[in-house]
């Protein structure tokens, strides 16, 4: 079986020569292994190229909207505006109530945060986006790579086929020749007697 080469195919990666050894990986499961051990570094060749690409500010939106759209986020702001709220509602705290039902400096706090959360969320959203793109296109690469081979084997398993049953074919003539050929000396030899 010859071996093809790809281009940006990582040099760490050994491909078997023969089919031997193809079937030997086959059934050690070692194929699993180079594949994933392929995806892995293109993956990793891509986070690469993103985290060279990707500007400081760029990185901290992402960071925001990670922390934006977590649980620890919820919880934490959960928390503050509880404590916000109850702090400017109990009579224990009258003197230092600093915004009073119906808490417009709260709103006022909310209606920023949501102002400046919700477009640095979209530019992180924008980015992971392009950078899925990315990946779906090497996907369908590896994908495509992969059928190449699977119908390149089925061609080689149909020329085998397509052989081995003209080998028939002539061993079935083969055997129709020397069953005449037994048939007219067994006549002859009828004759003869």
């Amino acid at each position: 079986m010859k071996q093809k080469h790809y281009k940006n195919q990582p040099s760490s990666i050994k491909l078997p020569h023969d089919g031997n050894k193809v079937a030997a990986l086959m059934e050690s499961g070692r194929v699993d292994e180079i594949v994933a051990e392929y995806k892995r570094t293109i993956l990793n060749r891509i986070d690469d190229e993103y985290n060279k690409n990707t500007k400081f500010s760029n990185k901290v939106a992402d960071q925001i909207a990670q922390f934006g759209g977590s649980w620890k986020f919820i919880n934490i702001f959960g928390i503050i505006l509880f404590i916000w709220m109850l702090f400017n509602t109990l009579a224990l705290t009258k003197s230092f109530h600093f915004d009073e039902p119906p808490f417009i400096l709260l709103n006022l706090c909310l209606s920023f945060l949501a102002a400046f959360q919700a477009p640095i969320i979209m530019m992180s959203q924008n980015r992971q986006a392009a950078r899925d793109k990315n990946e779906s296109i090497v996907n369908f690469a590896i994908n495509y790579r992969a059928e190449e081979e699977v119908d390149d084997m089925q061609g080689h398993l149909h020329r085998i086929e397509e052989d081995e049953i003209k080998r028939f074919e002539y061993l079935e003539n083969e055997l129709k020749t020397v069953k005449k050929l037994l048939l007219s000396i067994e006549s002859e030899i009828k004759k003869s007697k």
